[in-house]
Order: structure tokens, then C-alpha cells, then sequence
């Protein structure tokens, strides 16, 4: 397994070593020691399974209180993954890292405590799974403003997402509850 920052270091490429044949593959896609030893120290305590279709953008999310770290990944199809830090006194606070992460790659992501994410589907569908450091407290979810041009995410649309409510009226970053 290879593990490497990204754009911004504290979130985390995953690459899993994958042993294909005729018969099909395997790959190990958690392995906590291997997790602990790339300085990623986090216990999962709940795993999430989404299916959506073409243009469907999901977030970006985060908790305010009980904030979540992510273990993320694609099993079927292919999806812009997006975090941005909304950690105050980081030095990438505002900032954001993308990456294109399929079920063909079999590429991860970890995004710790204090990122918001969310993700746009590139492919005709998608299924998504991830790891969560935390358990979901719906009152303490909050969702920042996908287009905000304060993020300047250049996500790969030209149509306009299909959005739940909530993630329609996402707050702009200079309006958002952040993190100390």
C-alpha cells in the first residue's frame, strides 16, 4: 500500500497494491497498521454506502461538532472527490485538493477532522463507500456552498448538479461555521 499527501498534506492518497489475474482481483483497502505507520491513527466507527447517477454532487459536508474523519472510495463507476480545510489556524485554511477517484484506479482518499467533502459523479453511476471517524449528528451537519467562487473548485460540469436541498443552500465560506 502507498500512502502520499496530496496538495494539501494532511489529506492523504491512498494507493493499494492490487493483485489482478484472469480470475479477477483482490486488494486490501484497510489495514490499520500499515494506516498507523503513514501517520494515520483513526478509528472507524461507521461505514457508508451511496449510489448515485451522473451529475449528482453530494456535499460538501462536515459536522461541526463531532467532526469526521473519511476513509473514501469509489467500487463502481468514477467521481470528482473534493475537501476543503475549514480548520482557522491551519496554513491551507479555504483551500482545497481534488482528485478523480474510480472504481478502475482503486485509488482512496483520507480526509481528516476538519475538512468539509463532498463529490461530483463522472461516470453514468457510482457507488461510494466511506469509513468515518464519527458517528453522523445531524444537528451538528453543516454544508458549505459547492460553487462558492471563494473555493475556486474548477469542478469538471458544465450543466448545473443535481443537489439535494440541503446542499442548494450551503453556506459561502466567509459564512460558515469553521473550525478553531
Amino acid at each position: 500500500m502507498r500512502i502520499r499527501p496530496t496538495a494539501l498534506p494532511d489529506v492523504l492518497l491512498i494507493e493499494p497494491r492490487v493483485f489482478e489475474d484472469s480470475r479477477g482481483f483482490f486488494l486490501e483497502s484497510f489495514n490499520r497498521r500499515a494506516f498507523r505507520d503513514a501517520g494515520i491513527d483513526a478509528e472507524f466507527v461507521q461505514d457508508n454506502h451511496s449510489l448515485s447517477r451522473r451529475g449528482v454532487l453530494r456535499g460538501l459536508h462536515y459536522q461541526i461538532a463531532h467532526a469526521q474523519g473519511k476513509l473514501v472510495r469509489v467500487i463502481a463507476g468514477e467521481v470528482f472527490d473534493v475537501a476543503v480545510d475549514l480548520r482557522r489556524a491551519s496554513p491551507s485554511f479555504g483551500r482545497h485538493v481534488a482528485i478523480t477517484l474510480s472504481a478502475a484506479d482503486h485509488r482512496m482518499l483520507f480526509i481528516p477532522p476538519g475538512f468539509a467533502h463532498g463529490f461530483l459523479v463522472v461516470s453514468d453511476v457510482a457507488e461510494f463507500l466511506y469509513k468515518t471517524t464519527d458517528y453522523w449528528y445531524p444537528d451538528y451537519e453543516r454544508t458549505l456552498r459547492w460553487n462558492d467562487p471563494a473555493l475556486g473548485i474548477d469542478w469538471p460540469t458544465t450543466d448545473q448538479p443535481l443537489l439535494a436541498p440541503k446542499d442548494a443552500e450551503g453556506a459561502s465560506l466567509a459564512d460558515a461555521d469553521t473550525y478553531a
